[in-house]
């Protein structure tokens, strides 16, 4: 005698019975291994999945970002160790070879006081390098502080802070330093240092002031709220994390035009001054000289140019991997 039909017929389906947890684990890795990542719905696939993780995967497969980090990586190098690269001492100078071309040992020729332009090309990488991160690091330190208590607290705070940030911002940037730096007697790199925090703390600052308001507002937030958690708590463990992306870049990209800021105010001769070697002093130096003897204006500006667009691109391509709506 026959079975009676099922009445409602359903689809067959792939089940896994308790026993076949090794075969289904192991169908779990071949497909892992033939897309190339984690299943989506395993929870493997639920761990990796992270603003962070889904950055640094765009990031590695991003040339801009691989390029221009193994520039940095190479101008970090000779900045730390300039010696590996050129040996010589970049205040060693012979004014019988002044303004002479390239020749050999020699492959950028000599300025103008018969130093070798190779050596000091080299060796300005430490003193532009150090501005630029510095200032980046304090600039940024600083902003995100007042910023973010700014968008978290808000109030009198909120509007006391905007209303500082507007005045810094319009302090024109040149004419600041001439006013602020032409009053240090000092050469070093800490006074152009202070000045670029000085007036770069209120462009992070806006920024991560938004990035507060926007974060405080989640639902999350507002839990950790309705469950006791403190000020102190919800800013640093719940708001600060995610508020932190957009300041990276925004001072990533900064870096570069630090950079740049530091070789503009050795130019007009109120940032770094001799002895300290900078790519600025020797643009300087080099730009009555550019009919003669071009050799020394274009090794120093080829490297402040190629070191202002490595950190530009870093910059950029950071914010391609960190912006959601990118994706």
């Amino acid at each position: 005698m026959s079975e009676p039909l099922d009445p409602y017929p359903r689809e067959p389906r792939d089940t896994v019975s308790p026993g076949d947890g090794g075969a289904a684990s192991l169908a779990i890795r071949e497909a892992e291994t033939l897309e190339g990542g984690p299943v989506p719905g395993t929870a493997a696939s639920a761990k990796a999945r992270s603003l962070w993780t889904d950055a640094w995967h765009d990031l590695r497969r991003n040339p801009v970002f691989v390029l221009s980090a193994l520039v940095i990586l190479f101008l970090l190098l000779i900045a730390v160790w300039p010696g590996l690269v050129a040996g010589g001492n970049p205040l060693q100078c012979d004014l019988a070879k002044s303004q002479e071309g390239p020749q050999s040992g020699h492959p950028f020729g000599f300025d103008a006081q018969g130093c070798d332009v190779f050596t000091r090309t080299v060796h300005g990488a430490r003193a532009s390098i150090t501005v630029g991160v510095c200032a980046t690091a304090g600039a940024a330190l600083l902003g995100s502080v007042l910023g973010g208590l700014a968008g978290f607290y808000g109030g009198w705070w909120d509007a006391l802070l905007s209303r500082l940030a507007d005045v810094f911002f319009g302090i024109p940037i040149i004419l600041g330093g001439l006013v602020f730096l032409s009053v240090v007697t000092s050469g070093s790199v800490w006074p152009v240092v202070g000045f670029i925090v000085l007036l770069g703390w209120p462009q992070i600052s806006r920024i991560a002031r938004g990035a507060v308001v926007a974060a405080k507002q989640h639902d999350y937030v507002q839990a950790a709220r309705a469950l006791g958690a403190g000020n102190a708590r919800l800013l640093l463990r719940h708001i600060a994390p995610n508020a932190v992306a957009p300041v990276i870049v925004v001072a990533t990209i900064a870096l570069g035009t630090y950079i740049a800021l530091e070789a503009t105010l050795s130019f007009i001769g109120v940032g770094l001054k001799p002895p300290t070697v900078s790519w600025g002093i020797d643009i300087s130096n080099a730009s009555n000289q550019i009919r003669n003897a071009p050799h020394m204006l274009l090794w120093p500006a080829g490297a402040l140019s190629i070191t202002v667009l490595a950190f530009i691109m870093l910059g950029d391509a950071v914010r391609d991997a960190l912006d959601p709506k990118l994706r």
